[in-house]
């Protein structure tokens, strides 16, 4: 697979981060740098990542599919994640997602025909002490209310 060069170097300070024989430290890092210039995981991918942290396809595919956070699928731009993990659903996490999916027009892991937004119901984004919250990208919001994510998403459509 072919890179951009700055993707070749994080790739590489990763694996001189790591003692000999415990480069398969680096697989998780170099999914998400990989999947943030790729938009998604893909085989490729996998095999790829593999071959560079000196372990098999399977355990970099067992490791995709547990963590959340790694899509096989591109997501949208905005990619925005909704938690409705018990303190959040406690403060409304769940009417939350539910009015976001009526403003986005999405559901669950949905991506919107332009590519712009997703949405994805998350367990829990370790905002606790913060709920309801959610995530755009790599951004937290905090205590958010319904007027609050509209006011969001229309910050993110006129930045399009």
């Amino acid at each position: 697979m072919t890179f951009s060069p700055e993707l070749e170097s994080k790739f590489a300070k990763l694996l001189e981060s790591y003692p000999a024989g415990r480069t398969r430290s680096a697989v998780i890092p170099m999914l998400l740098f990989a999947q943030d210039e790729l938009g998604h995981i893909s085989n490729d991918l996998i095999e790829e990542v593999a071959r560079r942290c000196k372990v098999t396809p399977l355990q970099v595919d067992e490791v995709v599919g547990y963590y959340s956070m790694l899509h096989r699928k591109p997501m949208g731009k905005y990619h925005v994640q909704v938690c409705t993990n018990i303190s959040c659903l406690l403060r409304g996490g769940e009417e939350l997602l539910e009015h976001a999916s009526k403003t986005l027009g999405l559901g669950h892991k949905e991506v919107a025909a332009d590519g712009q937004f997703s949405l994805e119901e998350v367990e829990c984004i370790g905002a606790c002490s913060w709920a309801p919250a959610i995530q755009v990208n790599y951004d937290f919001h905090h205590f958010v209310t319904e007027e609050k994510l509209d006011g969001l998403i229309a910050e993110l459509r006129k930045a399009q």
